[in-house]
């Protein structure tokens, strides 16, 4: 995803394993839903952030600093990091060392499930990052078996490679992901949809799978939906909208429209669609960045997201106001966001929230 990549493997459609999550009645929670806390991990030098290392340091920390106004926030750092971060992130932020190669919670840490009792067990994807493979060992396909342990929590090992950014769910037994990411080959070659939706049945207690088609221009990723639609309740979705005719974008909001509108929800409703426009195009290196209003963190009692212009920015002021009211009850908190964009996503795919309950035991 963010450096060079080498010819991925092939990974060929597994079997499901003899128990999955649904075997146990669970099931993935809205992010909306009641949080224990807040998972983050602090960016690594290397070149992924080169120069911008400590901007980008700067940001997380104020990312962090915003979600613990609401609720608990716990930052893995590498060893050699991990005072540096707690300086930055402050008192109310406990750092874990970890050895850690990168910065994208969301992607590499457990996607939490609860069991409707009080429960909460973790699932750990194979990761490959992002579809690539490198010279470089990684340690962060074992970053979820870390915190599953450290909370003394059950892990449920899944037999084929997501990450989390790629899907997002109503709680209520819908998902919504992109063509683009989960039909690529590099990550599930010759996986089909049928597949997927299989699996997610019974790794997250899925009913229905909303397919919309790619993702933003610039996505280094390769099509993660959360920075192109989100649920903000059962029933609603948050779309990243672009109506410029020239933009790649325009294409990309219109063919996703088109299909939220033609579909419903796993209960049966059909959606109603909120849009927020895009902010203003920013390059970086010679590239897009694939900036998003969308990709924003629900804390207990508030939301976290950013801000990309200068004080008082019209697109970043509509933004604020247009999830003030989707989310009412809850305090709505800009960051400038800008340098964590630079590496490849942004506040959302930083953070992994969760959900409260206790902690269902190891097998």
């Amino acid at each position: 995803m963010r450096r060079t990549a080498l010819t991925p493997p092939r990974f060929a459609p597994v079997r499901l394993p003899v128990r999955a999550p649904a075997c146990d009645g669970l099931h993935m929670p809205a992010e909306w839903e009641p949080h224990a806390g807040c998972w983050m991990a602090w960016p690594c030098p290397g070149p992924l952030w080169q120069d911008a290392l400590e901007p980008a340091r700067a940001s997380y920390a104020a990312v962090a600093r915003a979600i613990a106004r609401f609720e608990p926030v716990t930052m893995l750092a590498r060893p050699e990091d991990a005072q540096a971060a707690a300086t930055l992130c402050g008192a109310a932020v406990p750092v874990v060392p970890a050895p850690i190669e990168d910065a994208w919670m969301r992607d590499f840490g457990p996607t939490f499930l609860v069991d409707g009792a009080g429960g909460v067990a973790g699932v750990h994807w194979l990761f490959n990052a992002w579809g690539h493979t490198y010279d470089e060992p990684t340690h962060d396909d074992g970053v979820a078996q870390l915190i599953l342990s450290r909370l003394s929590m059950r892990r449920y090992a899944a037999p084929f490679i997501l990450e989390g950014g790629s899907i997002h769910v109503d709680g209520q037994g819908t998902l919504i992901t992109t063509e683009q990411c989960l039909l690529d080959p590099r990550r599930n070659a010759g996986m089909t949809k049928a597949d997927f939706e299989e699996l997610f049945a019974a790794y997250l207690g899925v009913r229905k799978v909303v397919w919309l088609g790619e993702g933003l221009e610039g996505d280094d990723t390769h099509g993660h939906v959360d920075i192109v639609a989100s649920f903000a309740r059962p029933g609603v979705v948050l779309l990243h909208r672009c109506d410029d005719p020239d933009d790649h974008n325009h294409a990309v909001y219109q063919d996703n429209l088109r299909r939220l509108e033609l579909t419903t929800d796993a209960c049966g409703r059909p959606f109603e669609i909120i849009t927020i426009d895009q902010p203003a195009r920013v390059d970086h290196g010679g590239k897009r960045m694939d900036l998003s209003y969308i990709n924003f963190y629900v804390a207990n009692g508030g939301i976290v997201m950013s801000a990309f212009g200068e004080p008082g920015d019209k697109l970043d002021r509509a933004a604020c106001e247009t999830l003030r009211r989707v989310f009412p009850g809850r305090e709505v908190v800009q960051v400038a966001s800008l340098d964590i964009f630079r590496g490849g996503g942004g506040i959302h795919c930083i953070t992994q929230q969760q959900p409260t309950g206790r902690p269902l035991p190891p097998f």
